[in-house]
């Protein structure tokens, strides 16, 4: 019996079904295969290795993190010159890691998880922080926590960071009685939270182009990665209706409706699912 070769999907879910090891570069780079099908994604990574050891060898074997951490910012943000694409931020190729490596140019997630894969290979604990509106990268130092605006290579202050957050914590209501320290703001993103912020980034474009192909690709990502998450199970129902996949659209609306039993919004997906069905709602 032949079996057919694994799909991109097929491929990702593989990547993103465990925590305990789930590889950040390779997963964040596998979401450029919706607009590169024939993405080499060993090769991409064996450039990203070849990076990394260039500046390694520059490193003697016992020196100081802190003298690691400025090579590593001269090294990426200077030599190799990347920054944030401050021409075209919502260009979803700012997503595709492999464009990104290509035109040094990205949004503070991509250049994120580039930072960081690189700092690992020089031996610093660099982790990611879903901070609000602006994804930063922090480092464990000797010293204390330094904290790395990707997009820009600034490292940030604590006051710059109070400064960054203000708008959000007025927005949301947490000044005052109901203030919120900012430590709560920089804990460490997982690998699944980093690859579902980047999805997420992508999801919110195309929606707003209304580029119903794209959305769903993007969507059916979120899924795999996120099985527990009805809404997104929800919207790429939403998703498939726009395209016209209306058997797809009416599995995935079911299954919201069925298991979203408190959600809001419930009844009014189950109007359209009753449309997509072609009957009159059935109230339980």
């Amino acid at each position: 019996m032949q079996y057919g070769c694994p799909t991109a999907l097929d491929y990702f879910a593989t990547l993103v079904a465990d925590d305990a090891a789930f590889p950040l570069t390779e997963a964040a780079l596998s979401l450029a295969q919706d607009e590169f099908p024939d993405l080499d994604i060993q090769g991409v990574l064996a450039e990203i290795d070849a990076l990394a050891e260039r500046l390694k060898r520059r490193l003697p074997a016992d020196s100081a993190p802190l003298h690691r951490l400025r090579m590593l910012n001269r090294y990426f943000f200077g030599e190799l010159g990347f920054a944030g694409n401050v021409n075209d931020y919502y260009d979803p190729y700012n997503s595709c890691l492999n464009i990104v490596l290509q035109s040094r140019r990205g949004i503070p997630i991509s250049l994120a998880v580039l930072y960081i894969e690189l700092a690992h290979q020089v031996g610093l604990p660099a982790q990611g922080v879903s901070f609000p509106g602006h994804f930063l990268v922090k480092l464990r130092m000797p010293g204390g926590e330094v904290v790395i605006d990707p997009f820009s290579g600034l490292s940030l202050s604590r006051e710059e960071l109070e400064e960054r957050l203000l708008p959000y914590k007025r927005q949301q209501g947490l000044t005052g009685e109901y203030d919120v320290p900012l430590g709560l703001f920089l804990q460490s993103a997982s690998a699944r939270e980093v690859i579902a912020r980047m999805l997420r980034n992508l999801k919110e474009i195309h929606r707003t182009h209304e580029d119903w192909p794209r959305l769903v690709a993007v969507m059916q990502r979120l899924v795999i990665l996120l099985p527990e998450a009805l809404d997104e199970l929800r919207d790429r129902g939403l998703a498939y209706a726009e395209l016209g996949r209306r058997e797809e659209a009416i599995a995935d609306l079911a299954d919201y409706v069925h298991k979203a039993r408190q959600a809001s919004d419930r009844l009014a997906i189950a109007e359209r699912l009753e449309s997509l069905r072609g009957g009159t709602p059935r109230w339980h």
